[in-house]
Order: C-alpha cells, then structure tokens, then sequence
C-alpha cells in the first residue's frame, strides 16, 4: 500500500512542476516572461491568457492539496505503530545517577567505591595551565 501512494506522490510531485512552469510570470522585473512577446495572449487561443491562469492556479492548489494529503498519509504509515507518548519516554532508564552527574555509584563489596561516570559533560573545575 505504501508502494501505491508513494508512486502517485511521485505523479502529483512531477505535475505539480510541470503545471508551475506552465504558468506565466508575475515578475518581469528582468525582462523575463510576463511581457507581451510570446504565449497566452490573442483572441486566437482556445482560451484566453486570464481563463487559462485561473485554470493553472485552480490545478496547482488541488495537486499541492493533493501532494500534502500523500505527504501525511505517507508519514502515518511509515510510523508503523512505533508512538510513544513523549520524546523522554523513548530515553532509557539507566541514564545516569543524577542531573548534575557528581553523584558516585554505591561502594562495591571492597569497600571502594567505584568512578562516577557523568551524565553530561562537564566543565573542567581546575584552570588549565599556561
């Protein structure tokens, strides 16, 4: 199932461009599209400049609506049933022995205690030498 919708993601994506770069530019700041020299205009077309916007306006929004229903749907099937509640459920539970990781580990059986390994890194308390 996820083959099929990520195939029709793959069409929508492609004609999602294909109909963005069929539309006329706004810009015309460079001299680029948008002027009088070429496509769209003339009483001769089967559609007139306006009609045929609006219809690649209308046909951009329904494949971009299209193209996030997919995107969704794709992100909930690939989840797999794999949720957790929170992000801190997921860490494991033997994570360190306090926040500011200068607790020690109990004393073994020897009567020594063993090294505190820190939960975060830490600040070294001595200045370093020159």
């Amino acid at each position: 199932m996820i083959t099929v919708i990520l195939v029709i993601h793959l069409l929508i994506a492609i004609a999602m461009v294909a109909l963005i770069l069929l539309q006329r530019s706004e810009g015309g700041a460079l001299g680029i599209g948008g002027g009088g020299g070429g496509g769209g205009g003339g009483g001769a077309g089967l559609m007139t400049g306006r009609a045929a916007g609006n219809l690649l306006t209308r046909g951009t929004g329904i494949l971009a609506a299209c193209f996030m229903a997919t995107s969704l749907t794709l992100a909930i099937l690939a989840d797999g049933g794999a949720r957790t509640s929170s992000v801190l459920d997921a860490v494991p539970a033997d994570t360190g022995a306090g926040a500011s990781g200068a607790d020690s580990a109990p004393a073994e059986a020897g009567g020594e205690p063993s090294p505190a390994i820190p939960a975060v890194p830490q600040v070294p308390s001595a200045p370093l030498s020159e």
